[in-house]
C-alpha cells in the first residue's frame, strides 16, 4: 500500500509552502475570568481518546497581535466527539505500517513532470539526487539569519522519513512515544481510515484545544508559556532559529504526555508538533464564515494553486519573536503531500460513530 495522489514536493516547492508574513513579538494577554477547573467529562469511550462535549465557542480572534488569517472572531457550534488524547505516536504509526505495508509520501520518488506543475514556470529540473525520496528537515544555522528566508533552517533531505525524521543517521528507536512526523496529510488520512477514525475539522480542533476555557490566549490560560521556572509546552527557547537552549527539556519533539493536559485531558495541543486538520486551507475562512455556523468543515474545494490543508497547534520551533503559533487560533496552510519534521496529527471519532465502536487500533 502506498500513498495515493501527487508525489511529494522537493525543497523548491516545499519551502515556498512555509512562507508566512513576518510577525511581531506578542507581549499582551487577553483578560479572562474563565475557571481553571477541568471540564473533561468522565465517560468510557474508544481507548486513548477523550470525550469533547459539543457546544458554542468563539472561533478565531479579534486580537490585533495575531495573524490576519486568524481574524475576525465569530461564534461556531460543534457537535460532541472523541479526540485522541495525544498526537499519533511512532509506535502507533508503526503498527499501521506493519499491518498495511504502507509507504508514506516521503518514501516515494518525486515525479518531475508532476512537480513542474507546482513550481514557477521556467524552474529548471533539479538534479536527479534531489528527486529521490525525502522530506524537509530542520537544520539550524550557527548564527542569526534573516527570518524571511526559511531555507536558512529548512533543508530538503534525501532519505528523511517517519522512521528517519532527521534524515540518514537518525532513527526513532528511543522515540516510540513521540509524535510521528514526516507524514503528509495524505498519510494522516490513510492512517485515520485504517484506525476507523478521521482527522478533525479546524473548528473541532480549536474548540478541543481550548479545553473549556473561553477566549484565553493559550490553551492553559493567559499566562506565558514559561513562568517561575515552569514550562507549559514544548516550544523554542532562546534566539530563533539558531540558538535553542532546550530549557523545557527538548530541542525537537517530546513524548506526547510531557506537559500538563488541557481542561479536556488533551496533551500537546500547544507546541511539540503541528496537527493536520481535514479542512482545505483558505486565508479568508474567518472573513467568509457566517456567525453561528454549525460544524463548519472549511472550503468545499482547494483554494488557490495546489491542495493545501490546515495545520494547528504550533510546534517545537515556535517562538514569540517569529510566529507564536502555539496559540489555539493560530493556523497555517500546508500542501497535502508535504511532510516535515515538525508536523504530526491526531484523530477524532464522531459521537454517533462511536456508539457501536468497542475497539480502536
Amino acid at each position: 500500500m502506498t500513498a495515493p495522489g501527487r508525489a511529494p514536493l522537493v525543497w523548491v516547492a516545499a519551502l515556498a509552502s512555509f512562507v508566512i508574513a513576518a510577525t511581531v513579538a506578542y507581549k499582551a494577554f487577553t483578560p479572562s475570568h474563565a475557571s481553571s477547573a477541568s471540564v473533561a467529562e468522565s465517560r468510557q469511550g474508544p481507548p486513548g481518546m477523550k470525550w469533547i462535549p459539543g457546544g458554542m465557542f468563539t472561533m478565531g480572534t479579534n486580537d490585533e497581535l495575531s495573524m490576519p488569517n486568524e481574524r475576525p472572531a465569530h461564534q461556531v457550534h460543534v457537535d460532541s466527539f472523541w479526540m485522541d488524547e495525544q498526537p499519533v505516536t511512532n509506535a502507533q504509526f508503526a503498527e499501521f505500517v506493519k499491518a498495511t505495508h504502507y509507504l508514506t509520501t516521503a518514501e516515494l520518488p518525486v515525479d518531475w513532470e508532476e512537480l513542474r506543475k507546482q513550481v514557477p514556470p521556467g524552474t529548471p529540473k533539479p538534479p536527479d539526487e534531489q528527486l529521490r525520496p525525502g522530506a524537509l528537515v530542520f537544520t539550524p544555522p550557527t548564527s542569526p539569519v534573516p527570518l524571511e528566508d526559511l531555507s536558512r533552517w529548512w533543508t530538503w533531505t534525501v532519505g528523511a522519513s517517519w522512521q528517519k525524521p532527521g534524515g540518514p543517521g537518525t532513527n526513532i528507536e528511543d522515540k516510540w512515544d513521540h509524535p510521528v512526523v514526516q507524514v503528509s496529510w495524505i498519510d494522516a488520512q490513510a492512517y485515520a481510515r485504517w484506525a476507523k477514525k478521521r482527522l478533525p475539522t479546524e473548528a473541532e480542533w480549536e474548540y478541543a484545544a481550548r479545553g473549556g476555557k473561553p477566549n484565553t490566549r493559550f490553551v492553559w490560560g493567559n499566562e506565558p508559556p514559561e513562568q517561575d521556572g515552569k514550562h507549559r509546552a514544548n516550544i523554542f527557547q532562546g534566539t530563533f532559529p539558531h540558538a535553542n537552549t532546550g530549557a523545557d527539556g527538548y530541542r525537537l519533539t517530546s513524548p506526547g504526555r510531557s506537559f500538563a493536559p488541557n481542561g479536556y485531558g488533551l496533551y500537546s495541543m500547544a507546541g511539540n508538533v503541528w496537527n493536520w486538520c481535514s479542512d482545505f486551507y483558505d486565508d479568508k475562512v474567518h472573513i467568509d464564515m457566517r456567525d453561528g455556523a454549525h460544524c463548519p468543515a472549511g472550503p468545499p474545494e482547494p483554494v488557490g494553486a495546489g491542495e493545501r490543508h490546515v495545520i494547528k497547534g504550533g510546534s517545537f520551533l515556535c517562538h514569540a519573536s517569529y510566529c507564536e503559533s502555539y496559540r489555539p487560533t493560530a493556523r497555517r496552510g500546508t500542501p497535502a503531500d508535504t511532510g516535515s519534521q515538525h508536523v504530526g496529527f491526531r484523530c477524532v471519532v464522531s459521537a454517533a460513530a462511536s456508539a457501536g465502536q468497542t475497539t480502536t487500533k
